[in-house]
């Protein structure tokens, strides 16, 4: 059995308070001898997303979810003067984990998350013991047309009347779109999920900290060459768990790992960019099931 999931704060990386969900199996066993999985959200959630899932994995692992700088209850200082780019949220995370002592871990990633994991595993590439990606993406096919036009366009282009077309998606209905749209169960969905994102995003300077990243993704499609050259070279056991309704990361992404990892596991379920709100148990033991084949 999983112990109840603990929440708690640790400051690292200069001053960034990180708030993150801690869970362990009650089997008495040493924590540091426990493996470890750490969850990593996407925009524009929080390690709140993972509620479900945690009881699920830590009946056998250590399970650790942060909530990224800008996002849920990780505190950031102003005089930190925080650079809101993937590096320096990267850099935040492999701090945590140092703070941590944790030199392996298997990483579920997800949408923001894919990127910040997959730049730590150009820092240590042999830490990562396993991935899960659900709707994770490190391939330009993975980017939905529709959803990453606008942006593209602001990227090729950042002017004032470009960077105001990409405002819409700190609102409330475009949050909520994001947990429904391609959902068979929209029953499933609890609203606190959105309002609380939506409420996180209103703070004073939160919304702009949002289209910064939006617009600094682009550096993280530079590194896809890069993501890709890692998972050619070392391989890493890799579960691809994917919404295959998603339109903001889109199925061909998920495919798209075997080209250079031909041993992914590749697997769709009937959702969208949210499935963890109807398909958790699915999905939770898909991933213990997977672990278990590579004994971790």
């Amino acid at each position: 059995m999983a112990s109840s999931t603990q929440v708690k704060t640790i400051t690292v990386d200069n001053g960034v308070e990180v708030f993150y969900r801690e869970a362990v199996p009650t089997s008495g066993k040493d924590i540091s001898s426990l493996p470890v999985i750490l969850l990593l959200h996407g925009f524009p959630s929080s390690s709140f997303q993972f509620r479900n899932l945690i009881p699920i994995l830590a009946t056998k692992y250590r399970v650790l979810a942060p909530d990224l700088p800008g996002y849920g209850f990780t505190a950031v200082p102003e005089e930190r003067r925080y650079q809101y780019t993937f590096e320096s949220i990267t850099n935040t995370i492999a701090a945590f984990l140092d703070a941590l002592r944790i030199k392996e871990f298997s990483v579920y990633i997800f949408d923001y998350g894919a990127p910040t994991a997959l730049r730590l595993a150009l820092q240590r590439p042999k830490a990562i013991k396993a991935i899960i990606s659900q709707n994770g993406n490190a391939y330009e096919e993975g980017l939905g047309k529709d959803f990453w036009a606008p942006v593209k366009k602001a990227w090729e282009d950042p002017s004032k009347e470009n960077f105001a077309a990409l405002e819409k998606v700190t609102s409330l209905p475009i949050t909520k779109w994001q947990y429904e749209n391609g959902s068979p169960n929209r029953s499933a969905i609890p609203p606190e999920t959105y309002h609380l994102d939506y409420y996180l995003m209103t703070r004073s300077g939160n919304a702009k900290i949002q289209l910064d990243l939006l617009m600094d993704y682009r550096n993280n499609v530079k590194l896809y060459p890069e993501f890709q050259k890692y998972l050619r070279e070392f391989k890493p056991p890799l579960l691809a768990v994917w919404g295959k309704n998603d339109v903001i990361f889109v199925p061909p992404g998920a495919e798209a790992f075997k080209r250079d990892n031909p041993n992914a596991t590749v697997k769709f379920v009937d959702d969208g960019h949210f499935p963890l709100e109807s398909a958790v148990a699915e999905i939770g033991h898909d991933i213990l099931r997977f672990l278990e084949k590579q004994r971790i």
